[in-house]
């Protein structure tokens, strides 16, 4: 979290906000009513975003195994630097180890990403 404070977003763990064994459902609500972007490994954000066909919140989300730490800033830096801040709030962007696939919301229909 502290790459996301030095990149001058307000970041705050789920954890840290009450939401430690909240649903899936619950923490995209919160982060849509703060304007949050979801940071995270769990297929389930992408899915329920389709299935509601919402364009927010925003969500990075990291596929393809383990990282290490200094992995996952190296990739969230890399996304933080080449993914605009206005497109962020309302896309879905897939990272993994080769690239960084960006989809805009609303899904349109679509069921998985």
């Amino acid at each position: 979290m502290k790459l996301l404070a030095k990149k001058g977003h307000a970041a705050v763990h789920a954890q840290d906000v009450g939401l430690a064994e909240a649903d899936d459902s619950e923490i995209v609500e919160l982060a849509r009513k703060e304007s949050r972007i979801i940071v995270t490994a769990d297929l389930d954000f992408g899915q329920l975003l389709a299935m509601s066909n919402a364009d927010g919140p925003g969500v990075i989300l990291f596929r393809g195994g383990n990282y290490s730490e200094r992995e996952m800033r190296e990739l969230l830096e890399k996304v933080l630097n080449s993914v605009d801040n206005q497109v962020l709030p309302k896309s879905i962007c897939v990272v993994d180890k080769k690239r960084v696939r960006v989809t805009r919301l609303p899904l349109k229909g679509k069921s998985e990403i």
